[in-house]
């Protein structure tokens, strides 16, 4: 398999929609209105503390895949215990922060289930600059890269990265290792506080696995056409990358 092969894996698997909500009820409807056009959600640190953690059960129920976008980063115990639950849950994915002793400890509380775990590298409100301001050493690729071998030493299931380290972080990684971008963009979409976007033609030929895209979905004037744009654009690139 190719770095950016996507065998197997179709446009609606590809696209995960960002239910950036304060509330359990604004996610619902957002659910309703996207209907069977959209089959993965992201339930990030808004609404997980807004209430939205019965939700996701609700989502797991009805068939749909989840991806619980909590960024855990904290003692190796506290860590493995919080993945253990939710792999409990039954979530697809779940986000820890790229640091080795956390990426150990959550990899030891999934063991055994389904859930994969993803290392946030750097976030795409990010640039140099803010690294910098941070007290980081490396700039945005540098420490993409770095965060990159040390996963694959922890041996978490992938990363979130920005759309523009990918290229680069596929040739490191290997073609069996999961790609997720968020800071996808639409053509003309305003890029709000992401600094380092793409579109989602662009992005899955890149070699990206799964988009995660919000504000240009769930902000659209008709939320299941945009979705539906989204996914027309994604099964395009796809196509392009089968017949290469």
């Amino acid at each position: 398999m190719k770095p950016g092969d996507i065998a197997g894996r179709d446009r609606g698997e590809a696209l995960i929609v960002a239910l950036d909500f304060a509330t359990p009820e604004e996610a619902r409807r957002m659910i309703a209105t996207l209907g069977e056009s959209v089959s993965f959600y992201k339930i990030g640190m808004e609404l997980a503390y807004g209430g939205g953690l019965p939700l996701a059960r609700d989502l797991i129920d009805a068939g749909k895949r989840l991806f619980l976008d909590l960024k855990l980063h904290d003692i190796p115990t506290t860590v493995e215990k919080a993945c253990a639950n939710v792999a409990r849950l039954g979530a697809t994915f779940l986000t820890v922060h790229a640091y080795p002793q956390t990426m150990a400890a959550a990899v030891r509380g999934a063991s055994g289930s389904g859930l994969r775990i993803l290392g946030v590298t750097v976030l795409t409100s990010y640039d140099d600059d803010d690294l910098a301001e941070a007290g980081y050493a490396f700039g945005v690729s540098e420490l993409v890269a770095r965060r990159a071998k040390q996963a694959r030493l922890a041996g978490v299931d992938g990363l979130i990265l920005s759309a523009r380290e990918l290229e680069a972080t596929r040739r490191e990684v290997g073609a069996d290792f999961l790609l997720v971008t968020p800071g996808i963009r639409p053509e003309g979409a305003p890029a709000g506080d992401q600094k380092r976007t793409m579109t989602p033609g662009e992005a899955i030929g890149a070699g990206a696995d799964y988009l995660v895209i919000g504000r240009p979905i769930t902000g659209a004037a008709d939320p299941r056409a945009a979705a539906e744009a989204i996914l027309a654009d994604i099964a395009e690139a796809q196509g392009r990358i089968r017949v290469s």
